[in-house]
């Protein structure tokens, strides 16, 4: 099922043909919804759980049940469907999508290496939104640039809601496949069915998480047809329950009844609103995965198949209990026991297969934003495993998964019953959508350039829903809902810990970075002995010479013929294209033969880390040699201000007709091509041959060609990879709070964490790491 095989070099969805649409709203189902879909199993249970009771005038029950259908209405359906899924940053959705529109439109990102280069990348700017650039759209934008306060304040907030989704992916899993396998109780000895629910539970909670390291891609396919199933069995069974127990109980679905409810139960009633809520547990995934898939799409399949099934599963419950008022315990008020004996094995089955099928929907959520955390330097690095060759998206990280286990675990055996967890649950959701809406009334105003009052209309509206819930959730913090507060602290403490971290140290890069005057000072063999080689000086730094150089050279008396400056960043959009990936200039003169090279990716993108990667440099370098001696003929004197000129150029697989290389160790696929090539090569034969293949109608001129030639030879030498290993320490007279935040949280957190994805790909033969102490 390859739900991310959509990219965003082909045509919009909305062009493609209605079978293709159909196709993903059919894939959408297994993806998106089966956590929502489970909800029936213990939205009744959890709503009866100890507040309110079920009274022989069935107030109690028609109360739920109109409240359940209205909330399924308005935040769903309303909101998301009609509304949010609309504010998708280039066809990607959830909290970081909003948070990356805002720091494009209104520059309130914290990421201190913007360039403006970044604002001509083609996903940038969305077609038909622009910045808010009138009355207090204006304003509010220019009070959002200015004060850093607000800045912060704005990340934090995206910061609660990613934490909330990470408390999510614990409690869901819990209380999906706890509710699921409760079904063992009617058909067990009730002073023994506790014992046997957890330790099910259990087992299947840690089979499910170790299935993660094999990936979705082997198993997705079941997904849709689970999800499929179990949404036509609720149905089935809730028209057969309306029909045969109480055909008028549609009545119920009016307002009234919810004013009926609230008058009659007061109080308790109020409380009790914490478990309707998770009725809407889940809605949040439509616009967190709307990359996979597509607008009509997700809306086909909630609004055409999902939303009524669970309309019905529900009337069905309380057509059920409406009918059967001798509670003798507490179960009974489940799901399990309004479906027909006859069939409640295969009931059961089904509904733990859902309830898998949907965990699994949120644990891959979790990796993912997990994922884009730290792209924006919000979370330590861990190690990020791409299951599918076919399918960047799907991907695994193991610390992240343990950890999961552990505590959805020490959830289930804790708590041991539905009530706590729900909850947990409850606070969780309502905290992320209430983010939403937030961070949803801001780019009503700064990024559709809509007016004040239609947000002040929308977060009032469904702000107000959502504070009703959330204080009814707030108020259970004894009985349970401390547990993803409790969760949520401790990561947001990480993340803040390290984006804190992480920017102090890029400011102590910038401010003891080394002038260009420094560099010229040395003259072209920079004071040293320049052998044979390209060295590749990896740097945070957008701009200037990195003080990991200078003290590099003043340690040591050689460095390479051909140096490279080379950073990866992350740009607030969610995908960067081949064609857009590098950015390369060159840093002095041209005989110093010193190069800066960016690479940027989207906070979605996957890093490089394949063996194509010194390819890719040396032909992007290349390629600019070529572009720059076409581009200068207007301007051929070198100047200091150039040095921040830099260049785009794609990857090698993007440029068909640009410079390609090829060298013995990597054989002749590039030599078979229909434009006719010329080649450059050494005029000796050293151990890797290397040949740049020229498209035969570029020129290049004689100052170039002599620049290449010198590239490939020190290409043929071999490329060395020198790392900054740095000690962030606190410097003398800082706080207190910022010493324990930088000496011991932030270093902490850097001992332990991962190194970069693409330093993992160097030959450890060739890698070089300079120790050096940030005082910031």
């Amino acid at each position: 099922m390859d739900i991310e095989g959509w990219s965003h070099d082909n045509n919009p969805i909305k062009k493609e043909s209605w079978r293709t649409v159909l196709t993903l709203a059919y894939q959408s189902l297994g993806v998106v919804y089966g956590d929502l879909s489970t909800s029936p199993l213990y939205v009744y249970k959890s709503t009866f759980a100890e507040d309110i009771q079920h009274s022989e005038t069935n107030e109690e029950i028609y109360g739920v049940l109109s409240f359940i259908f209205w909330t399924l209405t308005l935040i769903p359906l309303l909101k998301y469907v009609f509304i949010v899924l609309r504010a998708d940053d280039n066809g990607e959705g959830g909290t970081f999508a909003l948070y990356s529109l805002l720091c494009r439109h209104a520059r309130v990102s914290t990421l201190p290496n913007g360039q403006l280069a970044d604002e001509d990348l083609y996903e940038y700017k969305k077609d038909g939104i622009a910045s808010g650039n009138m009355g207090l759209g204006l304003r509010l934008r220019s009070t959002l640039e200015k004060h850093r306060v607000l800045q912060r304040m704005l990340l934090t907030l995206a910061l609660i809601g990613t934490c909330m989704v990470i408390g999510d992916g614990v409690l869901t899993p819990a209380i999906s496949v706890f509710s699921a396998v409760s079904g063992l109780e009617l058909v067990v000895s009730k002073h023994h069915h506790q014992y046997i629910e957890v330790p099910v539970a259990c087992v299947i909670l840690v089979f499910l998480f170790y299935l993660q390291h094999y990936g979705t891609h082997r198993i997705g396919f079941l997904f849709a047809p689970v999800v499929i199933t179990w949404l036509f069995c609720i149905s089935a069974i809730g028209v057969y329950n309306i029909a045969h127990w109480n055909p008028h109980v549609y009545k119920a679905l009016s307002p009234y009844y919810m004013y009926k409810f609230l008058k009659k139960t007061r109080r308790d009633g109020w409380m009790s609103l914490g478990g309707i809520l998770l009725c809407i547990t889940g809605s949040e995934a439509m616009f967190a995965d709307l990359g996979h898939f597509s607008q009509l799409s997700i809306k086909i399949a909630f609004s055409c198949f999902v939303y009524p099934s669970l309309i019905l599963a529900y009337m069905g419950q309380a057509a059920y209990l409406s009918k059967h008022h001798i509670i003798e315990s507490d179960y009974q008020i489940g799901f399990y026991v309004s479906v027909p004996e006859k069939i409640r094995w295969p009931v059961l089955a089904i509904a733990i297969l859902a309830a898998v099928v949907g965990s699994q929907a949120i644990i891959t959520g979790t990796f993912s934003i997990i994922k884009q955390c730290c792209a924006l330097g919000c979370f330590p690095r861990v190690k990020i495993i791409h299951t599918s060759s076919k399918i960047c998206g799907q991907i695994y990280i193991p610390e992240i998964n343990w950890t999961l286990m552990v505590l959805c675990l020490a959830v289930t055996i804790g708590f041991r019953d539905t009530k706590h967890i729900s909850n947990a649950s409850g606070l969780a959701v309502i905290t992320v959508m209430l983010v939403t809406t937030c961070l949803m009334s801001l780019v009503i105003i700064l990024c559709w350039n809509k007016s004040v009052f239609l947000a002040i209309c929308f977060i009032f509206f469904f702000g107000s829903v959502e504070a009703l819930y959330f204080s009814a959730s707030l108020i259970k913090f004894l009985e349970g809902a401390w547990v993803p507060i409790a969760l949520s602290f401790i990561f947001l403490a990480i993340m803040y810990t390290w984006h804190y971290g992480t920017q102090k140290k890029y400011e102590f890069d910038v401010q003891n970075k080394v002038s260009i005057n420094w560099l010229l000072g040395l003259g072209p063999n920079l004071g040293i002995v320049r052998v044979r080689g390209i060295g590749l000086i990896h740097t945070e730094l957008v701009s200037g010479i990195p003080a990991i150089f200078s003290h590099f050279v003043t340690n040591l008396p050689a460095f390479h013929q051909v140096l490279v400056l080379f950073c990866i960043k992350y740009v607030p959009v969610p995908h960067v294209r081949p064609d857009e990936r590098f950015l390369v200039g060159r840093v002095g003169p041209k005989e110093y033969r010193v190069y800066r090279c960016i690479a940027r990716y989207g906070y979605r993108d996957s890093i490089i880390d394949d063996v194509e990667f010194e390819k890719d440099l040396v032909c992007c370098i290349a390629e600019f040699i070529r572009s720059e001696v076409s581009d200068s003929s207007n301007a051929s004197e070198q100047s200091l201000e150039k040095e921040d000129k830099m260049a785009v150029i794609g990857t090698t697989s993007a440029h068909a007709r640009g410079i390609k290389l090829w060298d013995d160790e990597g054989g002749s696929e590039h030599t078979s091509s229909t434009t006719e090539m010329r080649e450059i090569s050494t005029p000796v034969a050293p151990r890797k041959r290397v040949r740049f293949l020229v498209p035969e109608n570029l020129e290049i001129e004689r100052g170039a060609r002599a620049e290449l030639q010198e590239l490939m030879e020190a290409r043929e030498a071999g490329m060395a990879f020198i790392l900054g290993h740095c000690y962030v320490k606190a410097k003398t007279g800082s706080s207190l709070m910022k010493r324990i935040v930088v000496n011991v949280g932030y270093d902490f957190l850097r001992r332990n964490s991962r190194a970069p994805t693409y330093a993992s790909s160097f030959p450890r033969a060739s890698t070089l790491e300079v120790g050096m102490i940030y005082h910031v």
